[in-house]
């Protein structure tokens, strides 16, 4: 910018706080050669035939940026989920993987076509007033919108962690029905309203609620969330992720990341607590299983045989069971 006559430099950084094209540049009295300048010392960005302020997110400027060239969009689908801060997962290894990090957009039916491309995907459909909202300046899907735009398009096991995550960060369930009947004759919208059906506020993180439409899709039974023990002086500060209370089995999703730690000592320290929480845990009678994200997304996991097997011998422990007790995810949904 440094080159630039001191008003045109004023003018520039206001025009480009939005995407411009290079015609809008060069008539405000740039050049093709300021223009590389300026690309080259990150003063401006250029995504989609558009070029914006280089100080603006990378991410969030390929988001704005082809929402200018795609007039009339909304950002929708993955892009407004990452907006929103909800999680996404997709299985990668599934044929027809849709490009999560592509920017997602909808447009209204009246425009030509869809389009998949690998970073952008345009999709047509009607948007309501209550499917609106913005984010960071950009017009975007609302949260429940975007719940029910993604659980139409995706299996189970996939759309769950967006839903689960959505419920759990103050979306109500009354939001997302509004908009399940809105679209009550689009595409997969059964398939969406048996994910909504199937969510839970209390999965706290991605592998649990993957690990959730697992168990359910092996024919086990549903597990209690996020159960506490009593210790027969107080409430035990663990709370578990899964708890099967009929077979005094506990399930517990391990992500790798818990025990993550520059320093060896502190990953010593975490594995240390690890156990002994384990103990605490063995104490009250209870079978306990561990398993990771391979056992929770590859179809061939022996995680149901591991399950199964505990149930088996948890039926058989002798003694009384655990006291316990869980949160109502009823009472968490009607609190949101």
């Amino acid at each position: 910018m440094d080159r630039l006559e001191a008003g045109l430099r004023d003018h520039l950084l206001v025009i480009v706080a939005t995407p411009q094209r290079r015609q809008v540049l060069l008539e405000l009295g740039l050049r093709d050669a300021d223009l590389r300048r300026l690309l080259r010392r990150h003063a401006l960005q250029h995504h989609h035939g558009h070029y914006l302020d280089g100080r603006v997110d990378e991410d969030l400027a390929k988001i704005a940026c082809a929402q200018a060239k795609h007039s009339g969009s909304v950002v929708s689908h993955f892009s407004a989920a990452r907006l929103a801060g909800l999680r996404t997962w997709t299985d990668s290894r599934r044929p027809y993987a849709p490009p999560i990090n592509a920017v997602w957009l909808t447009r209204p039916p009246s425009a030509k076509r869809n389009q998949r491309r690998a970073d952008v995907v345009v999709r047509r459909a009607s948007l309501a007033a209550t499917d609106l909202s913005r984010r960071q300046g950009l017009l975007v899907t609302s949260a429940a919108r975007t719940v029910v735009d993604l659980a139409r398009a995706l299996p189970l096991r996939e759309a769950i962690v967006t839903v689960d995550h959505a419920l759990r960060t103050g979306t109500t369930i009354a939001e997302i029905e509004a908009v399940l009947d809105r679209q009550q004759r689009w595409t997969g919208i059964r398939r969406a309203r048996s994910t909504v059906d199937f969510a839970d506020p209390r999965s706290e993180s991605a592998l649990e609620s993957i690990a959730r439409a697992f168990i359910a899709t092996a024919g086990l039974p549903a597990p209690v969330l996020q159960a506490q023990f009593w210790d027969g002086v107080c409430w035990m500060p663990e709370r578990v992720d899964f708890w099967w209370p009929q077979f005094r089995t506990v399930g517990e999703a391990d992500g790798l990341a818990k025990y993550e730690d520059d320093s060896v000592e502190k990953r010593r320290r975490l594995l240390r607590s690890s156990h002994r929480r384990d103990q605490r845990l063995s104490d009250r009678g209870i079978e306990l299983v561990h398993f990771g994200w391979e056992d929770a997304i590859d179809r061939r996991s022996d995680l149901p045989a591991r399950l199964r097997a505990a149930f088996h011998r948890g039926r058989s422990r002798p003694g009384d069971p655990p006291i316990w007790r869980a949160p109502d995810p009823t009472l968490w949904l009607t609190a949101a």
